[in-house]
């Protein structure tokens, strides 16, 4: 074999092991060649060129001494004629001789030889091979006529006073001047002087022209009416005004052409510079200019950055940040690329918003643009993202980018981002406040379905109010829904607060429950001083400290309430105690003027656990059946709570599964989900499988191996179906299903969860639509490319009214871009009650109401939100920082250890003895622990019979006369509330009558078989509507082999209406099926040592009005 060792080479003398001990010393006998860059700079003609022209701040220098030298011959011009005497000569000599002195010659001799030289020299410098180029500029022209006579006197002696225009020199200082701003822009990197240098050069160019026609006037009217600089001074201007006095005029030709001249060269210049300006100007309006260094300096703003502006968009962000007393003074920089459309114009010229919005058109990507909005020195900036756009995430791209370019520009400013998909939140986490749209927008449809309208209650408290909405409505629930729509949350120091202050050492249900019942706030969660984490209601157990954060909900903050104590009679007080004496409440005041709540206080103090308890009526029930309502302990008391331990099983069944669970093989476990489908998704406490489900059982319209099942009811379910009908399976579904199958849900109230990306009617029924629960409608990303805005919506608003007509009583659940859309949610073109709700929204729309929307039925029932609404909440975290966490704990999409979770129970029969919400209050908190915080009520609507419930029958129209039919018909057309323009009752008799009169023209048939044609026919026109719709949903069941007889076509939820009291007064009334609001503490945060009952009524239920309610 070769010996590889011997033909490697050897390895040069500086790699060796001793040239690395001893340094390598080698290095200098290397054959190595320096090479020398750049050497074309380094001639003499380069370092020149270097030093006059392309270096800016050396440049800026020669500029500036060539200024000064073209202003200063100007200055000795003025000396020389104020020193001249123009009586001496006759004729015309004065025009071409002067006097001149010798000093003056000699400085006037020396600034015009230091002028050519520098002259020659810039040419020389900038000759690029064409000499005339740069002999022909006006510039070089004029340097000559006024440099080289000087230089031919030094020569001739007798020519020393000849007459040279030296003023003529302005032109020259202006071009100066114009290189010079040039230079200095150049030098220190100033951006934007357009406008600035455009002004400069109007101004100097009109102060070029009079002085010129100054000195021109008075040197050729030396031979004239010899004017002084002053008299040509005031014939100037008079002329240049149009004044025109004639006191002063030029008397000989040459004079009088050089105004001529002069007044030519003003309308030619003069209109060119000033359109210049003039489009620059509305240049600079479309772009916004720049935000003042000095305001920034001296005012608080904040920078709102959007890809494109909308008048809605606008007006929220507006009316929500200027809602706060403290942020009057803070100015809007708005930021946005696109240029201002005709709306935002309008709205930005109201003197409201002109003093205090200043619109920039530019991007947050360019530092230019930053430092025009002054980012750096700017409170906050807001980033929003454009959820208009066909692709969204395109659109969150565009707003990592925003954010990423902010925070390197200004890494001090906070950062309040707006992001559309779940999965890109992961790059925006260094900003401060981070709202994801489809996070909170599944969230909030998941627990619609458990709680019913939480939508509307989070809109409701995230938005700012005072609660005068609909305070003049003749409607009461308008009343009572208005005023409560009022409370938001809140927060203060323990030891600083009147609400709290008195309940340190106590336990947090024992502060709620006094705090509510004697100034009328709900205590919600606190947070402690050394821990950054909120927790909301953490149970009896928790005890209250001096430096603890208190957060209530209340209709305004304890800082802007005045308290006055009211005194009662003793008497009258003990004497009513035993029954009355937690429904004797606090009565609420609102001095809305003022901005503040004047709260009556109870002259009564705070309850001790030896107190007197409420007795339970005698009447109306067995003895020994319910407990009387227990007060409400100090400190925790671990026998007298009834709590929660669902780490453990929650009934007998679920500790023993029945035979249909062990069948189905549904066996659950608690734990968190194995899979995450994006990046930063919070871990949730979750029921799960024990094994995974085959991917082929997820099909519920298809059988597989494993079972047979083609249709939902084919399963079996013991609870009713959640429908989720969406295009496409996004991550953010797992933000839907996550909040459905947290751990502290009872396994006995999970509701299965079908995904249908298609539904067309087959695929409804087979997926039961008819024993459905909720159904959620979440399909308009497809539409989202409309060239209207507001169409965005078009799609989602007529697949849910066509559910909404042939499963009328499906509660539907949907979501809108535009809140303005809600109104054609479950529309009736003829419905009076509806247009009368359109008048009260265009009317709390006047009075500058935030919230005109919130009396439409749809969304007061909480059937329908628009996520739009919660951008509220990125601009409320600006003044309360602790929003978007209070709002990710209720709505489950984080789980703290120790906070609670917002859950409902339902008012049944059984309950009514409780009769208040104090009373309500005090039984929840003395026996689980609950903090209740509203109330979702529903009432009957008193209206008249549906055009579409009326059954119609021919004989009636055959026997009444014309005048009784008309009036017939009016008084239907009067009383309709069906959306179904076509099925008048006067279209229906004539197509009856005429189709009768062909009948008589037709051959009749013999017997049975016409009398069956004729029955048929009678029953179709007797059909209505409703009917009819019903009878297709029927068939095409029967069709698809499904039965038909869950399908309830005439239950619908027209006469009713439903809507939500937050925070309620403690003497509001309970009425059956109210549904309660309830804030239940962690039941992972304690675990008795002994299991409670598995019976207990306040453990195995919570839900809605479909499942086993909480019983007290």
């Amino acid at each position: 074999m070769v010996d590889l060792d011997s033909e490697v080479p050897p390895l040069p003398p500086r790699y060796r092991f001793r040239d690395l001990l001893l340094g390598d010393q080698g290095w200098q006998s290397d054959d190595r060649v320096q090479v020398e860059f750049y050497m074309n700079e380094n001639t003499f003609k380069e370092r020149l060129k270097l030093f006059f022209i392309k270096n800016q701040r050396s440049s800026l220098r020669i500029r500036l001494f060539n200024f000064s030298l073209k202003l200063l011959s100007c200055f000795l011009y003025i000396v020389r004629v104020l020193l001249d005497d123009p009586t001496q000569g006759l004729g015309w000599s004065p025009i071409i001789w002067v006097n001149r002195s010798l000093p003056l010659w000699g400085l006037q001799v020396s600034v015009a030889l230091i002028s050519l030289l520098e002259t020659l020299l810039l040419i020389y410098l900038s000759y690029k091979g064409n000499i005339w180029e740069q002999i022909l500029r006006i510039p070089f022209l004029l340097e000559i006529i006024n440099a080289v006579p000087f230089i031919i006197t030094i020569f001739w002696p007798v020519l020393r006073n000849l007459f040279i225009p030296v003023f003529l020199n302005c032109w020259l200082a202006k071009h100066a001047l114009e290189n010079m701003i040039n230079d200095l822009h150049r030098a220190i990197q100033r951006t934007q002087s357009a406008m600035f240098n455009q002004v400069l050069i109007l101004i100097s160019t009109l102060l070029c022209l009079i002085f010129t026609c100054i000195c021109g006037i008075q040197h050729l009217e030396r031979a004239g009416n010899r004017l002084t600089l002053f008299d040509s001074l005031y014939f100037c201007i008079v002329t240049f005004s149009t004044v025109g006095f004639g006191d002063v005029t030029p008397k000989i030709w040459p004079s009088k052409l050089l105004v001529v001249i002069m007044i030519c060269v003003a309308l030619v210049v003069l209109p060119i510079q000033f359109e210049q300006l003039a489009y620059l100007w509305m240049e600079r309006q479309k772009s916004g200019g720049n935000y003042s260094r000095h305001r920034a300096q001296t005012e608080k703003h904040v920078v709102l950055c959007v890809s494109s502006l909308k008048i809605d968009l606008l007006m929220d962000f507006l009316n929500e940040f200027y809602a706060h007393p403290r942020l009057q003074d803070y100015y809007v920089v708005i930021l946005c690329p696109t240029e201002m459309d005709a709306q935002v114009r309008r709205v930005l010229q109201i003197p409201m918003w002109s003093q205090r919005v200043i619109y920039l058109q530019g991007s947050a990507l360019k530092d230019q643009d930053l430092l025009r909005a002054k980012m750096d020195d700017a409170e906050a900036c807001f980033i929003l993202s454009s959820r208009c756009e066909v692709d969204r995430t395109a659109a969150d791209h565009q707003t990592i980018l925003r954010a990423w370019a902010v925070k390197d520009f200004a890494p001090n400013c906070p950062l309040y981002v707006q992001i559309l998909k779940p999965e890109n939140k992961f790059h925006i986490k260094f900003a401060d406040h981070v709202v994801c749209e489809e996070e909170f927008k599944y969230a909030m449809l998941a627990l619609n379905c458990i709680c019913p309208a939480t939508s509307t209650l989070i809109t409701l408290l995230v938005h700012t109010s005072r609660g005068q909405d609909s305070q003049q409505s003749p409607e009461q629930w308008q009343k009572m829904y208005g005023r409560c729509s009022g409370n938001e949350v809140y927060h203060i120091n323990l030891e600083e607060s009147t609400f709290f202050a008195e309940y340190e050492g106590k336990s947090f249900t024992y502060a709620s429950f006094h705090a509510h019942k004697k100034f009328g706030v709900c205590l919600i969660g606190v947070r402690k001083e050394d821990n950054k984490n909120i927790l909301l209601n953490p149970g009896p157990r928790y005890i209250m400290s001096s430096t603890d954060i208190c957060f209530y909900i209340n209709i305004t903050k304890e800082e802007n309430s005045a308290f006055k104590k009211q005194e009662k009679h003793r008497k009258n007080h003990e004497s009513k105690l035993s029954y009355h004496g937690a429904s004797r409440l606090p009565v609420h005041s609102i001095i809305a003027s003022m901005g503040t709540v004047a709260i009556d206080l109870q002259d009564t103090g705070c309850r001790t656990s030896s107190g007197p308890t409420l007795a339970l009526p005698s009447e109306g029930g067995k003895e020994g059946r319910r407990p009387s309502i227990a007060p409400v302990l100090e400190v925790a008391d671990s026998s007298s709570l009834q709590t929660c331990d669902l780490l453990s099983d929650q009934s007998e069944d679920e500790t023993t599964p029945s035979d249909d669970e062990v069948s189905a093989g549904l066996e659950y476990a608690k734990g968190y989900p194995p899979y995450s489908p994006y990046i930063g998704s919070s871990p949730t406490f979750c029921h799960l499988l024990h094994e995974k489900v085959p991917f082929c059982c997820l099909r519920l319209d298809k059988g597989c191996q494993h079972n047979y099942y083609e249709d939902a009811k084919a399963y079996g379910f013991k609870n009713k179906l959640i429908i989720v009908a969406a295009e496409t399976a996004g991550n953010g579904l797992y933000n839907f299903i996550v909040p459905l199958r947290a751990y502290y849900r009872p396994k006995k109230e999970l509701n299965p969860i079908v995904l249908l990306l298609d539904n067309p009617l087959d695929d409804l029924l087979r997926c039961g639509v008819t024993f459905a629960a909720n159904m959620v409608v979440v399909d308009k990303e497809s539409t989202m490319s409309a060239e209207e805005d507001y169409m965005a919506d078009a799609k989602t608003i007529v697949n849910v009214q066509t559910l909404f007509r042939l499963f009328s009583s499906l509660s539907i659940i949907t979501e809108l871009t535009h809140p303005a859309n809600m109104r054609f949610m479950q529309f009736r073109a003829k419905d009076c009650y509806s247009l009368a709700l359109s008048k009260l929204e265009k009317k709390e729309r006047e009075k500058g109401s935030n919230l005109a929307f919130m009396f439409r039925l749809p969304f007061a029932a909480g059937r329908v939100f628009s996520i739009s609404m919660l951008d509220t909440l990125l601009y409320q975290s600006f003044v309360k920082d602790y929003m978007i966490s209070i709002t990710r704990l209720l709505l489950g999409l984080d789980t703290t250890p120790g906070s609670g979770f917002l859950c409902s129970m339902k008012i049944t029969e059984e309950d009514l003895w409780i009769r208040t919400y104090a009373r309500l209050y005090q039984k929840l908190c003395s026996s689980t622990g609950d903090i209740p915080i509203g109330v979702y009520r529903t009432e009957s609507q008193k209206l008249t019979t549906s055009e579409s419930q009326i059954s119609i029958s021919v004989e009636e129209w055959e026997d009444t006369k014309d005048t009784k039919d008309q009036i017939s018909y009016r008084s239907n057309h009067r009383n309709s509330t069906s959306s179904d323009q076509s099925d008048h009752p006067l279209l229906r008799r004539k197509s009856m009558q005429w189709a009768r009169r062909l009948s008589r023209r037709v051959p009749r048939h013999s017997g049975k078989t016409a009398e069956k044609i004729n029955q048929q026919r009678m029953n179709l026109y007797r059909r209505s509507e409703r009917q009819e719709l019903a009878e297709l949903v029927k068939n095409r069941m029967k069709h698809l082999g499904l039965s038909p007889a869950g399908y309830d076509e005439m239950n619908d939820h027209q006469n009713t209406l439903s809507y939500i009291l937050i925070n309620p007064s403690p003497d509001t009334r309970l009425e059956l099926n109210d549904i309660v609001y309830l804030i239940r503490p962690d039941p992972l945060a304690y675990v008795p040592n002994t299991a409670p009952s598995r019976k207990d009524s306040f453990c195995n239920t919570m839900g809605q009005d479909t499942r086993e309610e909480t019983q007290l």
